[in-house]
């Protein structure tokens, strides 16, 4: 028996979601509709801005749908007068309820930014970096009513570099979540992709972000500090102090070395950038961005801000 997928609906909204889409239709599918979450209002204007998502498909003529609200009768009744066979989830933004995800034949498969059960939740690329793991990938899994913890489709494993960071890693994440996607219709085509359930005894959590998480402990090693740097840019971005005012590292890296200097001291500067020792290491840092300037490499900083060897940081 070959499945039949002849109309799919598509529901995301940032970035990262648009590569699946532009898969979905680089391979001649069928995209009744997307949805996506409101326009926001974006910049100093505050203008509205529309979702990557939405962007992409209205250049591409595709109808989009943005409920406020998706637990709602009314939008109920359009979902089902699409009449998808599938529904394809990336990075939507909201929980969908039972009666959305029971909709399609075929059910509702999600594009999911880690190796399930690992990293369930809203920040799974950013938690990968956060804890220093050496590789992530992508799942392709259908969703149930739970977090993430519906059956796995599909996956496949990518290597973390020393230097990603949430952006650069996104970017190479959401590529491949576009070819997983695409591979995965061919396979549920041929009845070739069964379900494996979850197993939850190795599951994690993979929680939003908080600006709490920013502030840089330097009595942690220096490859945990790359970690927090690389794993909270853009956003909330690590920082430390500096004559009271924050100060907010980037592009780090480690330096072998024990130091004799207390954590958080200014070991050098040299060309390369700021020579940070912490517990475990050193810490480089090639760009800087201090409380009311805007970032840069720390070449050009210092001519500024001069600082000298011995300086304590925090």
């Amino acid at each position: 028996m070959i499945n039949k997928i002849s109309r799919i609906v598509f529901m995301g909204t940032p970035e990262f979601a648009v590569p699946s889409l532009k898969a979905l239709l680089d391979h001649g599918e069928n995209v009744a509709a997307v949805v996506s979450q409101p326009d926001r209002p974006k910049g100093r204007g505050r203008k509205l801005a529309p979702t990557p998502v939405k962007k992409y498909a209205q250049n591409a003529s595709i109808r989009v749908l943005q409920p406020s609200q998706i637990k709602t009768p009314e939008f109920l009744e359009t979902m089902q007068e699409l009449a998808p066979d599938l529904i394809v989830v990336v990075a939507y933004g909201r929980i969908l309820p039972g009666s959305i995800i029971s909709i399609p034949s075929l059910g509702t498969i999600n594009v999911h930014g880690s190796l399930l059960p690992r990293y369930r939740g809203a920040a799974p690329i950013q938690r990968a970096i956060l804890n220093g793991d050496a590789e992530t990938g992508i799942t392709i899994m259908q969703i149930d009513e739970g977090m993430d913890t519906g059956a796995v489709l599909l996956q496949q494993t990518l290597p973390i570099n020393h230097d990603d960071t949430t952006v650069t890693l996104a970017a190479r994440m959401a590529d491949l979540g576009g070819s997983l996607l695409t591979e995965s219709l061919d396979l549920m085509r041929k009845n070739e992709l069964p379900p494996h359930s979850q197993d939850n005894s190795l599951a994690s959590p993979a929680p939003p972000l908080s600006k709490d998480e920013s502030l840089i402990d330097w009595t942690r090693s220096a490859f945990e500090i790359s970690c927090q740097i690389r794993g909270l840019d853009p956003w909330p971005k690590a920082h430390t102090t500096l004559n009271s005012k924050w100060f907010r590292l980037y592009k780090p890296s480690v330096i072998a070395g024990e130091p004799t200097e207390p954590p958080g001291t200014l070991y050098r500067i040299d060309k390369d950038g700021l020579v940070i020792a912490t517990e475990h290491d050193y810490l480089l840092v090639r760009e800087v961005q201090y409380e009311g300037s805007k970032q840069m490499p720390v070449r050009a900083f210092v001519c500024g801000h001069p600082l000298k060897p011995g300086l304590r940081f925090g």
